[in-house]
C-alpha cells in the first residue's frame, strides 16, 4: 500500500499533513470506525479521500450538498482522479449505466445524498461494488440536535448492512459533544475512534462592536486594513448595495449570492480569489469550498443565523497563520431584526402541509404519484400564484428539502429555446435591414445546427458572450425576432428546480414528520438565544465563548479580542491618561466631530466616548452648534 505522504505529494503537491490529519488517515486506513471534528479549513475532505487512494476499490461519500458533491468532483477529475455524484434529475436509465461505471469503470469516488439510498436500484449495485471506504461528510446532520439537522441522513447505516466489512469516517466542522454522541451511535459504530482538533485559533481575534453607523465602520476597518476581506450581509440587495458602497469609498469590492448566474458567480469570485477585488460582500450562499489563506477580516453587520455557522464563516480568515480579524458589527435594532428574519417565519406544522399541497397542484401531481419526478421552479410565480409569505413559503419548501420530502435545487437562469421559422433566403433579406442584430444571429446559426428544423435550446450566454454583448441584449433581440415573426420562441425564467422524492399523500406525508418540525423550530429559538447571548456577553473573553458552546473548557482567553483588549486597556490607567492627552492635542488643532477623533485615534471607540464625556463634565472642552468637540477658554 502506498504510503499516505506519497499521494498528498503526488495529488496535492504538499509535503506535510495539516494538525490531526495523519493519524485521522492511518485510523481510517487500519479499517476503524472513525468520527472526525475539524475546525473549518481543516483538510477534512482529504481524510477520507487519501485513505480511499491508497486502497483498491471505490469510497462511498454521503453528502447533503449538490453544490459541495459537484466541487469536490470536478477538484477530483482535475487531478486525473474518476470520480462522480448521482445529484437530482438523472434519469432512471442513466442511473443505471452510471452505477454499472461505479463497478466496472474502475471510479475511485462515488458521491451521493442520503436520499439516494432509499433508491432500491442505488441499494442493489452497492452490493455489487467494492466498497473500501464509507465516508459521512456534514455529520452533524444526522443528529436532531445538530445544525441543519436532515432525517435522511438516519439512512446511511443502512450502507452498513449492505457493506457490512467496511468502516466508515464521519466528518464535521461544528458539532456540540451532545451531537458527537448522537453521530456515533446513529451510524453504529464500534469501538470508534474519535479525533477532536480544538477550535482554538491564536491567531483570530474575534470583535463584537455596537455601531450606529455601521457603514462608516467599515469603511474605516477596510482602509486601515488593506487585505482580502468578506463581508456577510442578510440579503442579496443588501450584498450589492453594501458593494456599491464600497466602490464609492474607493475599496474595491464585489458581491455573491444565490441568484446570481454561475458565470456571474464565477466571475465575481475570480475577481476576489485573484485580488483585484479587496473585498467580498456575501450572503450565507458564499463560503463553500472556499480556501483563500490571506483573508484578513471576515465581517459580519448583520447577526448570523446560529454560533455553529457564525464559527464556520468567521473560520475563512487567517488561514495563513498570520492574525486576522472576525468582526460582528451590532446596534440596537439588531436583536428585533435577527428575530423577525429567524423566528417570526418559521413555518408552522399546518402551514407546511398547505405549501405541500399547492406544490402537487401546481406541478398537476396526482395522489400516489410524483415520485422522483423533476421541474424548474419559477418560486416567485408559485408565491404569488397562491398568495404567500416569500419567505415563510421558502423556509417551508427549505423543511421540505431537509426531510427528503422534495429536493430543491437553486438554478437561477432563463431557459430558451426557438425556431427559425422563415426560410434562409427571408432571413438574410431581413438581415440586410437589421444590421444591429447581424452578428448575433449569424452566432446563433453557427452554434446551433437543425435550428430551421425543430425547436432547440440554447445557451444566451454562450451567445453574449460570442457576439461581445449582454446577455440582456440577446434577450431582447430574440423577442424583437418573435415580433417580426422570423422564430418562435419560448423563453422561460427559472430560480430553482424541485424533484418530489416522495409520492403525493398530502397530509399523511407531513404528519410524518411534523414532530421533527416543531422540534427544528424549538432549535432555531436554542441558536438565536446563544447568537445574542454572545454579542452581549462583554466579561468573558469571545474566544473562550465560542469554545464553551462547543464543550471546550480549561482554555485560557486569547488576550486579542474585543473583550480582552478593553479590559487591557481598563485595567492600565496610563492608556486612558495618554488617550486624554491626545483628544485635547487634536483638539487644540480645531474643532473636531466625535466621528473624526475615533478615526483619528488608535483607541477604542468606547474608551473614546468615555473620555470625551469626562473632558465634557469637568468643562474642559464643549460641543458647537453644529455637534462638533472644541476645547473651552480657560
Amino acid at each position: 500500500m502506498e504510503h499516505p505522504i506519497n499521494i498528498l505529494e503526488r495529488y496535492w503537491n504538499f509535503t506535510a499533513f495539516k494538525p490531526q490529519q495523519e493519524v485521522i488517515i492511518q485510523s481510517v486506513i487500519a479499517g476503524e470506525d472513525t468520527f472526525a471534528l475539524l475546525p473549518t479549513g481543516g483538510g477534512k475532505s482529504l481524510c477520507y479521500q487519501i485513505p480511499a487512494l491508497a486502497k483498491e476499490g471505490i469510497c462511498i461519500v454521503i453528502s447533503p450538498l449538490i453544490a459541495l458533491m459537484k466541487d469536490q468532483v470536478k477538484a477530483l477529475t482535475h487531478k486525473g482522479i474518476k470520480a462522480m455524484a448521482l445529484t437530482s434529475g438523472i434519469s432512471y436509465s442513466e442511473l443505471d449505466t452510471l452505477l454499472d461505471n461505479c463497478i466496472y469503470g474502475n471510479y475511485k469516488f462515488l458521491y451521493l445524498s442520503p436520499e439516494r439510498l432509499q433508491q432500491e436500484l442505488v441499494q442493489d449495485r452497492i452490493k455489487q461494488m467494492h466498497v473500501n471506504l464509507i465516508a459521512v461528510d456534514e455529520a452533524h446532520c444526522i443528529s436532531q440536535w445538530g445544525n441543519d439537522f436532515r432525517p435522511a441522513y438516519k439512512n446511511i447505516k443502512l450502507l452498513r448492512q449492505l457493506q457490512p466489512s467496511v468502516n466508515v469516517v464521519a466528518l464535521t466542522a461544528s458539532a456540540k459533544p451532545n451531537v458527537v454522541e448522537d453521530i456515533v451511535k446513529e451510524l453504529d459504530f464500534i469501538q470508534p475512534k474519535i479525533f477532536k482538533q480544538s477550535f482554538f485559533r491564536s491567531n483570530l481575534a474575534y470583535m463584537v462592536f455596537h455601531e450606529d453607523d455601521k457603514y462608516f465602520k467599515l469603511e474605516t476597518i477596510l482602509k486601515k486594513q488593506t487585505a482580502p476581506s468578506i463581508i456577510y450581509v442578510r440579503n442579496r440587495k443588501l450584498s450589492r448595495e453594501v458593494s456599491a458602497f464600497l466602490e464609492s469609498k474607493n475599496i474595491t469590492s464585489t458581491y455573491y449570492h444565490g441568484g446570481l448566474a454561475n458565470e456571474e458567480k464565477d466571475k465575481h469570485m475570480n475577481h476576489w480569489l485573484h485580488n483585484t477585488k479587496q473585498v467580498m460582500v456575501a450572503t450565507n450562499a458564499f463560503g463553500m469550498g472556499i480556501d483563500k489563506p490571506d483573508v484578513k477580516t471576515v465581517i459580519h453587520i448583520n447577526l448570523p443565523e446560529s454560533i455553529e455557522s457564525y464559527f464556520q464563516e468567521a473560520g475563512r480568515a487567517g488561514r495563513n497563520g498570520d492574525k486576522a480579524f472576525c468582526i460582528i458589527l451590532k446596534n440596537n435594532s439588531d436583536e428585533v431584526l435577527v428575530k423577525n428574519q429567524f423566528l417570526k417565519v418559521l413555518p408552522t406544522v399546518d402551514f407546511v402541509k398547505q405549501v405541500y399541497r399547492k406544490l402537487c397542484s401546481y406541478f398537476q401531481i396526482s395522489y400516489g404519484e410524483g415520485e422522483y419526478s423533476t421541474f424548474d421552479f419559477n418560486f416567485n410565480t408559485f408565491c404569488k400564484t397562491y398568495n404567500f409569505s416569500s419567505i415563510l413559503c421558502y423556509n417551508a419548501l427549505l423543511l421540505l428539502d431537509r426531510n427528503s420530502v422534495i429536493s430543491l435545487t437553486k438554478s437561477f437562469n432563463n431557459k430558451v429555446s426557438l425556431q427559425f421559422i422563415v426560410p434562409n433566403h427571408v432571413l438574410f433579406k431581413y438581415l440586410e435591414t437589421h444590421h444591429d442584430i447581424d452578428v448575433i444571429v449569424k452566432a446563433t446559426l453557427r452554434m446551433y445546427g437543425g435550428i430551421f428544423d425543430h425547436p432547440t435550446k440554447i445557451n444566451t450566454l454562450k451567445i453574449a458572450d460570442k457576439a461581445s454583448v449582454t446577455e440582456q441584449r440577446i434577450i431582447n433581440i430574440l423577442q424583437q425576432l418573435e415580433k417580426d415573426e422570423i422564430i418562435s420562441l419560448n423563453l422561460a425564467k427559472t430560480d430553482a428546480q424541485i424533484t418530489f422524492i416522495e409520492p403525493r399523500e398530502d397530509d399523511k406525508t407531513i404528519n410524518r414528520i411534523a414532530a421533527i418540525i416543531e422540534q427544528q423550530n424549538q432549535l432555531k429559538q436554542i441558536q438565536i438565544k446563544a447568537v445574542l447571548d454572545y454579542i452581549n456577553n462583554d466579561s468573558i473573553c469571545k474566544s473562550l465563548q465560542l469554545l464553551g458552546y462547543f464543550g471546550e473548557t480549561n482554555l485560557k482567553p486569547c488576550g486579542i479580542c474585543s473583550v480582552c483588549i478593553n479590559k487591557k486597556k481598563a485595567e492600565d490607567p496610563t492608556d486612558l491618561i495618554a488617550l486624554r492627552k491626545s483628544i485635547i492635542e487634536l483638539l487644540e488643532n480645531g474643532e473636531r466631530s466625535s466621528r473624526a477623533i475615533i478615526t483619528c485615534l488608535n483607541a477604542p471607540e468606547s474608551h473614546t466616548i468615555e473620555i470625551l464625556k469626562q473632558l465634557l463634565e469637568h468643562n474642559i472642552i464643549s460641543i458647537t452648534e453644529t455637534n462638533t468637540y472644541k476645547l473651552c477658554h480657560l
